[in-house]
């Protein structure tokens, strides 16, 4: 172990096509460069806070903060796993992971962004379905969920294409505008359907006391 008093920094996800890390403050740097405000093709900011229209470098420092503090405040009843998507040791986007009470209700959402020049080569499918592997296979998951605003097309096809199914629909903000968000769940069932062979997770038995697992 590299990393005994923080071990996430040794967790990895492995696929065929990228590797899933939990960043490091080099590769935070890195992320925050990655990340920019042509990020949305259509134009239309898609989170809930337009934090890519930061104007540099107020835009990387506050996403260096904002990695500090998913950091600072991990606890087994509440955390926010961060983690890098790196495809040929170029980090392109990022992968989270949330849960709340996780020992007892085994649920976690997921949320991700891609840079806009690794958009369009299936990574953020395979960047998906790499966290629900770590979620299902590797914390014993019983759920996950996830939404997008309704005109968000490329986070909802890719959410029905790794096989979450519709969950209802609710009104949520974006800055301050009231918008129609579309909502998705993957049951434990469901993924053992679609589980892939060729998914690997490294160095996750030192981070299971993070989440609250013996």
């Amino acid at each position: 172990m590299a990393h005994r008093s923080w071990p996430l920094f040794d967790l990895v996800v492995r696929t065929p096509l990228l590797e899933l890390r939990h960043p490091d403050d080099e590769m935070c740097e890195r992320l925050a460069s990655a990340a920019s405000s042509d990020m949305f093709p259509e134009g239309e900011n898609q989170f809930h806070l337009d934090w890519t229209a930061e104007d540099s470098p107020d835009r990387e420092r506050h996403s260096m903060q904002w990695w500090w503090r998913a950091r600072g405040t991990f606890e087994p009843d509440d955390w926010h796993l961060t983690m890098a998507v790196v495809v040929g040791g170029e980090v392109v986007g990022c992968q989270d992971l949330r849960a709340k009470r996780f020992p007892l209700r085994r649920s976690v959402s997921t949320g991700s962004w891609l840079a806009p020049g690794a958009q369009g080569r299936g990574y953020g499918s395979e960047m998906r379905q790499a966290i629900l592997h770590l979620a299902f296979a590797g914390l014993d998951a019983l759920e996950a969920h996830s939404s997008a605003f309704a005109t968000n097309e490329r986070s909802i096809r890719v959410s029905r294409t790794v096989g979450y199914e519709d969950n209802g629909e609710e009104i949520a903000l974006r800055g301050e505008i009231p918008t129609r968000s579309l909502l998705f769940r993957m049951s434990r069932e469901r993924f053992e359907e679609r589980r892939r062979d060729d998914i690997a997770i490294d160095h996750l038995d030192a981070c299971l006391p993070l989440f609250g697992l013996a």
